[in-house]
């Protein structure tokens, strides 16, 4: 494909050109070749990776169902995230363990790139969309069983460190290998401080349930911000945070710091209605999701390709910025970095093509393969 602008790893290429074999980026650079697509007027930047994320297409990951599981992956497949962690929501533990064994197998199919389990282990005050009556105190051994039932997928768990058990279970995830996140929570300057020095190295959907900076009470949000071995989640939708603090949150943080999810539920790419979450039902009026009862904020009804236009149109990042938050540094978070999160020879050709003047989403390849949009391109015009 050639005519492009090209968003590197070291910079933006204008009328750029990137080569695919089989399933891989081959190479960027060079002359134009026959059968080259003519992708002039249009952005290429790396596939979307999103770390948090409960459905989509009117599906949900916490159903148990591998058909939910499929949709809600292929409707934001569509959108461009071309790499997905699976969340699922507070239920029954022997419930969560039968929902990882599903998620498991599409990881192990190759649909998902691993589990994230939010809930049980958060605080009551600040449960959101999670049922009071499920919650536990993080005990190491229930983290355990969870862990074990996704057989070596489980990439994420967001818990509460004040709760009994808090601290001790970031510690055992953190030998396991997989992240603790800090989310859900009423801990305060201090005790997130602890949960960071024990192994805690993500915050879920900073600023949302937990507790707001005061000038004597930092919070964790603080905490979070102020240590460069967090990753910070943010949620770009217009509706969990205004746009001048995610600008407060990147200009503490920066890009490299910062992961741009959707959270978003099984609203997502469908329209306003009634829809489950886990165990909840969730009432979306005007695109936002809020519990039928009680009224909070019940995930989001985003995708990344909107994410991605509100990052530089509203908040004006730089294409660079907006890369990284939404491929780079989720994929490295992963640990996938070889394989992923950016367009560089040898990695897997995973692209979203967007309109250069709107930031709208044209076309998405998922290793190598068309998932939408690519039968619009023409190959470039030879002369001579």
């Amino acid at each position: 494909m050639a005519g492009a602008r090209l968003v590197l790893p070291d910079g933006v290429v204008e009328h750029g050109r990137l080569a695919v074999e089989g399933t891989r980026i081959a190479g960027l650079g060079g002359e134009t070749a026959p059968g080259d697509l003519d992708l002039t007027g249009h952005t290429v930047v790396p596939g979307f990776v999103d770390l948090h994320v409960h459905g989509g297409g009117g599906a949900s990951y916490a159903s148990g169902a591998a058909e939910q599981a499929l949709k809600a992956a292929r409707t934001h497949l569509e959108h461009g995230t071309t790499t997905t962690v699976a969340s699922t929501v507070t239920g029954e533990i022997d419930d969560l363990c039968r929902q990882a064994a599903v998620l498991a197998e599409l990881v192990e199919d190759g649909v998902l790139a691993g589990i994230h389990f939010e809930g049980p282990f958060i605080s009551p005050g600040r449960c959101g969309a999670h049922r009071p009556d499920l919650l536990r105190d993080p005990d190491p051994a229930l983290v355990r069983k969870l862990a074990d039932a996704a057989r070596g997928h489980a990439r994420m768990f967001t818990l509460a460190p004040e709760l009994p058990g808090g601290l001790e279970s970031v510690r055992m995830l953190a030998d396991l290998g997989i992240i603790a996140a800090v989310g859900h929570t009423d801990s305060d300057y201090d005790k997130t401080l602890e949960a960071i020095e024990a192994g805690a190295t993500v915050a879920t959907h900073l600023f949302n349930a937990m507790p707001g900076i005061q000038h004597r009470a930092p919070g964790p949000i603080v905490a979070l911000l102020e240590d460069e071995r967090v990753t910070v989640e943010l949620i770009n939708d217009g509706v969990h945070l205004h746009p001048s603090v995610l600008d407060l949150a990147y200009g503490t943080a920066g890009a490299d710091r910062v992961a741009l999810i959707t959270d978003a539920m099984g609203a997502a790419g469908m329209g306003d209605g009634l829809y489950p979450l886990g165990p909840l039902q969730v009432r979306v009026e005007n695109g936002v999701a809020r519990l039928v009862e009680g009224g909070a904020i019940a995930g989001s009804t985003l995708t990344l390709d909107v994410a991605f236009k509100r990052s530089v149109t509203v908040n004006r990042l730089s294409l660079g910025q907006t890369v990284r938050s939404l491929s780079t540094v989720p994929a490295r978070l992963l640990g996938l970095s070889d394989s992923i999160g950016s367009l560089e020879a040898g990695k897997n050709a995973d692209l979203v093509v967007l309109d250069s003047d709107t930031y709208d989403l044209v076309a998405v390849m998922r290793r190598g393969e068309w998932i939408t949009g690519g039968d619009r391109f023409r190959t470039v015009a030879r002369t001579g």
